[in-house]
C-alpha cells in the first residue's frame, strides 16, 4: 500500500524533504501546506533597475557540499557562482580593523598577523596563548556554549573582538547562550584532537592548503550563490519535486494537527481535513505550538524568546559614495555603540548583483533582545543605517532607493546549550507520537 506524507512548510526544508522522500521511495505520496503564495520562505530574490538583491539569505556555505550537490542534481551546476575574496573587516573601539591573516573563523593560526593586529591589545594577545598550555576544555552534560568554549581557549578580548562578531552574526544570537556542539563541534574535536585549538585550527588550514594545491583552479571565495538568484535554486527545486508527482497546496493554512493510532489528521482551511501516514513539520517553532502546544514535549520551545532583524538595502550611484576600504564587508564586535550588527558591499561581493557604476550595500540590523526592527518604521531605520554607515564610509548623495525587509522573529536570544536536550526530547516525543524516526 502507498504510504502518504504531509510536509507543512514550502521553504527550502520543506521542499528539500520533498526531493530526498521522493529519492527514497518514487511510489510515496508526497503533499506540501504552504500558507503564503509561493515558496521559498525567508529566500526572496528580487530584481529592479539592473539590480539582483536578495531580500533574506545572500548565499549559502560552500562547504555545506549537501546544497551544491542538490543544485547539480536539479541541473542548476553552470548557475553557481562562488563570491569575489576580498578583505574582511571587524568594526571595533569605533574603527574598521582588517581580520588577522591566516584565522579561521577569528581563531589565530599564523602568528605574525596576529601579534601585529592592533584589533587586540598585548595582553589579549599573551592570553590567548596561552590555548597552546591549557587542557581541553571541560563540558557539562557533553555541551558547552560557544562563548565560554572560546572564552576558556583564548580570552574574553579575543571572544568579543573577534570571535563573536563572526560567529554570532551567523546565527543571530548571544553566543553564550549558543550550543558548540550543535553548531561547531569540529571546534571542539580539534581542540581533544591537538590539546590546543590553535594547534587544532593550523591543522586545518594546512588541510585546506593542501586541498587547493589539487584543485588549483577552483574559486577561493568560502560562498556561493546563483547567477539568477538563490530564488532560481528553490523556483527549480519546486519544479522538480512536482515533476515527480509531489502536490504543492499554496495558501492553505494548517489548522490543526491530530493524531491518531496509526495515522495523522491535517486540518486546514478552516474545516478541511485529510489523513497522512506521516506528517513532516518545517516552520518556525513559533507556527507549530499552535498545534502542538498542549503536548509537554514541546515546553521548550515555549521558553525561546525571538529577536525580529531587518536586512536594509542600499542602491547608490558609485558618485554619491566613497569608501577607501578595499574589501567585501565588516561584522561589528558587540562592545559597539551600533544598531547595525553587520554590512556586506555586494557590489564587491558580488559583482553580478549590480550594473557597472553603482554600487549595492546591505546592512543588517537587529541584535538578540533588542527592540529596534520593532520601534521604528523602514524610513527610520534606512536613516539609522545611514548613520551607522557614515562611520566607515562618506555619503556625498542620496541612494538611488532603499529596500527595508523585516524578518520578524527569526533570531532566538535565549537560544541555550540544546546538543545534549536533543535525545530527551525524542525520548520524550516517542511517548506520545508514534513512528518517530
Amino acid at each position: 500500500m502507498t504510504k502518504s506524507v504531509a510536509i507543512i512548510g514550502a521553504g527550502i526544508t520543506g521542499l528539500s524533504s520533498a526531493y530526498f522522500l521522493k529519492q527514497q521511495d518514487p511510489n510515496i505520496d508526497v503533499t506540501i501546506f504552504e500558507a503564503s503564495n509561493r515558496p521559498g520562505g525567508k529566500i526572496q530574490s528580487y530584481r529592479k533597475d539592473g539590480y539582483m538583491i536578495e531580500l533574506g539569505p545572500e548565499s549559502y556555505l560552500g562547504r555545506k557540499t549537501i546544497m551544491t550537490e542538490l543544485a547539480k542534481d536539479i541541473g542548476l551546476e553552470q548557475d553557481i557562482v562562488t563570491n569575489t575574496t576580498g578583505q574582511s573587516y571587524i568594526f571595533a573601539k569605533n574603527k574598521l580593523y582588517p581580520i588577522p591573516g591566516g584565522s579561521i573563523m577569528g581563531i589565530p593560526t599564523d602568528i605574525k598577523p596576529f601579534v601585529t593586529t592592533k584589533l587586540i591589545s598585548p595582553l589579549g594577545k599573551l592570553r590567548a596563548g596561552f590555548d597552546l598550555l591549557k587542557k581541553p576544555t571541560q563540558m557539562q552534560d557533553g555541551d558547552i556554549s560557544v562563548g565560554a568554549f572560546f572564552r576558556a581557549r583564548l580570552g574574553n578580548e579575543v571572544l568579543e573582538n573577534l570571535i563573536e562578531p563572526l560567529m554570532g552574526g551567523i546565527y543571530g544570537t548571544d553566543i553564550d547562550k549558543l550550543s558548540l556542539m550543535s553548531t561547531f563541534p569540529n571546534f571542539k574535536e580539534k581542540e581533544e584532537a591537538f590539546g590546543s585549538l590553535i594547534k587544532g585550527m593550523k591543522d586545518e588550514k594546512n588541510k585546506r592548503l593542501k586541498q587547493r594545491q589539487l584543485y588549483p583552479g577552483a574559486p577561493k571565495g568560502q560562498f556561493k550563490q546563483f547567477k539568477h538568484g538563490l530564488s532560481s535554486f528553490i523556483e527549480a527545486l519546486e519544479q522538480d519535486v512536482k515533476n515527480k508527482g509531489v502536490t504543492i497546496r499554496y495558501n492553505t493554512s494548517v489548522d490543526d494537527i491530530i493524531t491518531s493510532q496509526k495515522q495523522y489528521k491535517i486540518v486546514y482551511n478552516d474545516q478541511l481535513e485529510e489523513v497522512y501516514d506521516g506528517v513532516l513539520v518545517t516552520t518556525p517553532h513559533q507556527v507549530f505550538l499552535n498545534w502542538f502546544g498542549q503536548d509537554p514535549a514541546f515546553d521548550y520551545f515555549k521558553t525561546m524568546d525571538s529577536t525580529t532583524v531587518a536586512t536594509v538595502v542600499l542602491a547608490f550611484d558609485e558618485k554619491d559614495i566613497e569608501n577607501t576600504h578595499d574589501g567585501t564587508g565588516f561584522v561589528i564586535a558587540r562592545t559597539s555603540d551600533t544598531d547595525i550588527t553587520a554590512c556586506t558591499w555586494t557590489s564587491k561581493k558580488w559583482p553580478f548583483t549590480t550594473p557597472e557604476g553603482k554600487v549595492l550595500i546591505r546592512a543588517y540590523v537587529g541584535k538578540p533582545g533588542d527592540t529596534v526592527v520593532d520601534d521604528h518604521t523602514d524610513n527610520e531605520l534606512v536613516s539609522i543605517v545611514r548613520r551607522d554607515l557614515s562611520q566607515m564610509m562618506t555619503f556625498k548623495g542620496d541612494p538611488e532607493f532603499t529596500i527595508v525587509n523585516r524578518l520578524p522573529k527569526v533570531c532566538h536570544s535565549t537560544m541555550s546549550v540544546i546538543f545534549n536536550k536533543l535525545d530527551r526530547f525524542k525520548h520524550i516525543l516517542n511517548k506520545h507520537i508514534h513512528d518517530l524516526e
